[in-house]
């Protein structure tokens, strides 16, 4: 197998970007070492290659997805008539069969082509797949079956029906084919999904930046062509183009798409700017540090990328069975036609052909198949009924081995929003009139939590006032006239500037801020009137949802961007078990390979871009249905309504789902080797009985029915 490989390979930024074709190359999700400069099937697995260049790659992705959707759909459509013959007593067996056979043979070497090249890459290489498996059961259903209509006269009288011909088994063949190319259009639609997120988090880049040039001209230029060191600036509602620093200018900056942090955080010189972040109102020139592959944004994108192919897919546990079944029933195949053929009665040849053929077809995977997509199915539609869905088979595997449990704070155990917390008033002032000030001054400021103050102040039912000589003070907070009285909201520092002794209620705004809020002091006419604290409230189920969590078992680590004072006071009150504040992007995904390599099965939970990272790292990512599209595009589990008790919910469902899914595959194993030797013809010599491929199909048919039956048995697990 030629395999592509990256040493040697270095980056040049030439200020264009190549295009996908020229730089793409492919991988497999399973089987990582094999990479391959062009689309296809693993060599090894069987298993569509994806591209190994995030967001490159998607025409022929959707070339794919196209492809196989055409060939499920020509196949659903033939199988139809294939099987209403197939079953049918009433139609003429001759013309029935020769019917079946024209219809059947376009599905199984026309839609069944891609199948079939992956049956020979297994046989050729002697890696065994599900490939294997199908290809087997479809090629020799589908030859035995033509064979029987073009030559009748070769098969013993005792297998055939009244009407003096042989049956025939296309049904079989062309059924399989269509379910196995249900399950690729399946896949390649999920692997879809995948790559759309990290095509998202590319789409957060601006196309553009506007460039100053020496002379003091401005231009707006590709963002391909910035270079470090560039002056650009950054009109308001903009998005920052590049990681940089600032250079002139204030203004607010909306960095909930990377920190996750709803709170706008105010820049001055000096300051960093993260790329794809959005500014406010101000105008800011910034200098570009790091560009094209060095942003903070792309690192995420690369991240993401990584950790979501470093997974392993649940289908190599059948891959694994199918390494040492396929090979065993192609033996007992081989055997059997041998032994037949050698000691059998006349016609020997006939006689060893067909008990060859009824091995290898109640041989056929249908069972095994079915065993582990039919819990699948029916457990992600129990899920929803909870609120949870699953992003694919393997978040439902790994869920129940969960025992740590890494959740973001904001947006995640907290609603996301700052709302009003808190209105203290000093005497001889009232609560009302202390909030009816603070929003009056607020509703004219720029400040990222004036809003939670105004709009809590018109939820109370306060008409606010007019505010007159009102000036914003950077960095302290705000002041004004109203009516005749001369206010001021802000920090300490904008307190002391004023000349306004807040010792004797600094220990109050310290306990409030120790409880996770931001407190603000206010001032009438040189006096100190109240306090108005802000936060962003923890959601009323996240205290049920860790005692839940606790009760299952589950360590719980709040990884969170806030300040740790905000961070530990959050932890404290919900009985958290550890926190880790202060974190990057990037740091947060290291957490969680901390956590791995201490030998802890880890879940995360988050709902921002800054989450993605570490929702893919984790062996389970679980975002919040609340949460940006990326969050949940990178997550296995999607909690619909954003209540952490859904986690509890899903593990209980997982749990269920795998014993439900290890029933099925007992079964269908037990089935096979039951079925294997009397269809090899052991209880002949004893008591003349030989399996007639009719009854094969019979016999597969049941099997599959009960795999089916059993995992419908998930629909009464409880919530």
């Amino acid at each position: 197998m030629s395999e592509v490989t990256e040493s040697g390979k270095s980056e040049q930024r030439t200020g264009k970007e190549p295009s996908p074709s020229a730089i793409t190359e492919w991988t497999c999700p399973m089987h990582p070492e094999v990479v391959l400069p062009h689309p296809g099937a693993c060599p090894k697995c069987g298993m569509t290659l994806e591209p190994r260049t995030a967001g490159s790659g998607e025409d022929q992705e959707k070339a794919e997805l196209r492809d196989m959707t055409r060939r499920f759909w020509w196949s659903a459509a033939l199988s139809v008539p294939v099987v209403a013959l197939g079953m049918s007593h009433y139609v003429p067996s001759v013309p029935s069969a020769w019917v079946q056979l024209v219809l059947a043979t376009p599905v199984v070497l026309w839609t069944g082509w891609p199948i079939l090249t992956r049956l020979w890459s297994s046989l050729a290489r002697m890696s065994f797949n599900m490939f294997t498996l199908t290809g087997l059961g479809i090629g020799f259903a589908w030859g035995y079956s033509a064979i029987a209509v073009v030559a009748p006269g070769t098969f013993p009288a005792q297998f055939r029906t009244e009407s003096g011909l042989p049956p025939v088994y296309f049904e079989v063949a062309a059924v399989i084919t269509a379910l196995v190319l249900l399950g690729q259009v399946l896949e390649l639609r999920a692997r879809g999904s995948t790559n759309a997120a990290i095509r998202d988090l590319l789409g957060l880049a601006p196309k553009t930046a506007r460039v100053v040039r020496a002379d003091g001209s401005e231009e707006d230029i590709p963002l391909a062509e910035v270079q470090v060191g560039d002056r650009l600036r950054i009109r308001p509602g903009e998005k920052v183009p590049v990681d940089g620093v600032v250079l002139e200018g204030r203004s607010s900056i909306d960095e909930s798409m990377i920190t996750g942090e709803p709170i706008p955080v105010e820049k001055t010189s000096g300051e960093r700017l993260i790329g794809a972040t959005i500014n406010g109102t101000g105008s800011l020139i910034m200098a570009a540090q790091r560009i094209g592959s060095d942003t903070l944004l792309a690192q995420i994108v690369h991240m993401v990328s990584e950790a979501s192919r470093s997974r392993a897919p649940i289908q190599r546990l059948a891959d694994t069975v199918s390494a040492y079944f396929v090979p065993t029933v192609v033996g007992i195949a081989v055997a059997t036609f041998i032994v037949w053929y050698f000691l059998g009665p006349a016609p020997a040849l006939a006689f060893s052909f067909l008990n060859a053929i009824g091995v290898l077809i109640i041989a056929c995977p249908c069972a095994l198949g079915l065993a582990t997509p039919m819990s699948i199915m029916v457990a992600s539609g129990k899920g929803a009924t909870f609120g949870v869905l699953f992003k694919n088979a393997e978040a439902i595997e790994t869920l129940r081995k969960v025992d740590t449990l890494v959740t973001d704070k904001t947006g995640t155990l907290t609603e996301g929003h700052p709302k009003l917390q808190d209105v203290c008033a000093f005497a001889p002032f009232a609560e009302e009139t202390v909030l009816e000030l603070a929003a009056s001054l607020e509703r004219g400021s720029e400040h990222p939590l004036a809003a939670a103050i105004a709009k809590g102040a018109e939820a109370r039912g306060m008409k606010l006032s007019a505010v007159t000589e009102f000036e914003a003070v950077p960095g302290k907070g705000v002041r004004g006239r109203i009516a005749d009285k001369r206010a001021a909201l802000g920090n300490d520092a904008l307190m002391s500037a004023l000349g306004i002794d807040i010792q004797s209620s600094s220990a109050h705004a310290d306990r409030l801020r120790a409880e996770g809020k931001t407190a603000m002091f206010l001032a009438v006419d040189q006096t100190l009137a109240g306090l108005v604290a802000v936060a962003d409230p923890v959601k009323e189920t996240t205290p049920q949802a860790i005692q839940a969590l606790h009760g299952a078992g589950i360590r719980i680590v709040m990884l969170t961007g806030d300040n740790e004072t905000t961070a530990k006071a959050v932890a404290q009150r919900l009985g958290i078990d550890e926190v880790v504040a202060n974190v990057l992007p990037d740091q947060k995904a290291a957490v969680i390979k901390r956590l791995q390599a201490e030998g802890r099965f880890v879940a995360m939970a988050g709902d921002g871009i800054n989450d993605a990272p570490a929702l893919a790292q984790a062996q389970v990512g679980i975002a919040m249905g609340t949460g940006t599209d990326v969050a949940m595009e990178s997550a296995g589990v999607t909690l619909v309504k954003g209540d952490l008790r859904g986690i509890v919910r899903a593990r209980h469902l997982s749990e269920a789902t795998m014993r439900n899914m290890y029933q099925n595959l007992i079964w269908a194993f037990a089935y096979n080797v039951l079925g294997i030797p009397i269809a090899a013809g052991v209880l002949y010599p004893f008591f003349g009985i030989l399996l007639s491929p009719m009854i094969a199909v019979v016999a597969m048919t049941l099997s599959s029915l009960s795999v089916i039956g059993n995992a419908l048995r998930l629909r009464s697990v409880a919530a």
